[in-house]
Parts: structure tokens; C-alpha cells; sequence
């Protein structure tokens, strides 16, 4: 009996910890990727984009080389997602902003590193860890966030964000 409890306890956790996911709920992702040289670069990462099946749309903009990926209402997509899908292509993220739910910044993944409030709106964050900014870019945040312990660390599960506006 104590071996059914255990399991009830196990199973109503990982469920808590589902549901925790579900409130970082991501709106649209704006993508600077880096490397693309031509046309066919950019549909290769569209593709990529477009092959998840959250994404509604991919507005491409050749001049900047940014992908807008609108996403459906309720995923569960991580920056992960996105990170992954980029190099599949064969590229690198020189930018992820993210518009997403303000309940976002208080999920355990995401460490806020700006001493900045959201409010009860969506906002817009911008993922600052390594391979989601410009190898010039993470030498230069990490100078700046040398007091947040964790951001040197290579860890693929957590994110360190700034809230763009509030």
C-alpha cells in the first residue's frame, strides 16, 4: 500500500510540474539568425521553423535575416525549441525575443537577470545564455552578470532572460 501512495505522490508531482510548463506559454519568437548568405539559407531555417507543429506562421525578413514564428495559443515550447531548430539548419542564433506570458520570468527554467516587474500583460524577453546571442555578445553579458552565478554555466535547461518592456 505505502508503494501505491508513493506512486500516487510521484505521479500527482510530475502532473504539478506539467502544469507549471503550461504558464510559460510562448506568443511569437523573433529570430536573428547568423551566418545566411543568400535566399536559400533562409528556407532552410523556415523549413526547420515551420516543421513544428505550434508554429502558425514564419514571417521571414531577408534585410535582417529575422524569422517571426507566430506560435498557437497554449504550447508549451521552450527556447530550446528554437536554438535547436536554427542549428539543425545549419546557422546560429544571434537573437531570441521572446513574446510570452508575464507568468514566464517566475518559472524555475528562467532566471531573471534585469531588476525588472512584469505585469498581469504579455511581455517581451530576450534569452541571454550562450548559442541564443552572438559569441561577442555572451563575452560581453558575461562581464556584466558576473554576479549571477549560474550564467557562465552551460546548463540547456535553464534560461537567463531580460523583460524588454514592461
Amino acid at each position: 500500500m505505502k508503494i501505491i501512495n508513493n506512486l500516487y505522490t510521484l505521479v500527482a508531482t510530475l502532473l504539478l510540474l506539467t502544469g507549471l510548463d503550461a504558464n510559460a506559454q510562448i506568443s511569437k519568437a523573433e529570430i536573428r539568425a547568423t551566418g545566411l548568405t543568400c535566399s536559400m539559407c533562409s528556407n532552410a531555417i523556415n523549413k526547420q521553423l515551420k516543421s513544428l507543429p505550434e508554429v502558425v506562421e514564419v514571417a521571414t525578413d531577408l534585410n535582417t535575416n529575422t524569422f517571426v514564428v507566430t506560435l498557437t495559443p497554449g504550447n508549451t515550447l521552450s527556447p530550446k525549441v528554437f536554438k535547436d531548430k536554427v542549428e539543425k539548419a545549419g546557422f546560429f542564433i544571434g537573437s531570441l525575443v521572446l513574446t510570452t506570458k508575464s507568468d514566464t520570468v517566475k518559472q524555475p527554467a528562467y532566471v531573471l537577470v534585469n531588476k525588472a516587474s512584469a505585469g498581469d500583460a504579455d511581455i517581451q524577453i530576450q534569452v541571454l545564455d550562450k548559442g541564443y546571442v552572438t559569441e561577442k555578445e555572451f563575452k560581453k553579458l558575461s562581464k556584466s552578470f558576473k554576479n549571477v552565478e549560474t550564467y557562465a554555466v552551460s546548463n540547456e535547461d535553464d534560461f537567463h532572460i531580460k523583460v524588454l518592456n514592461q
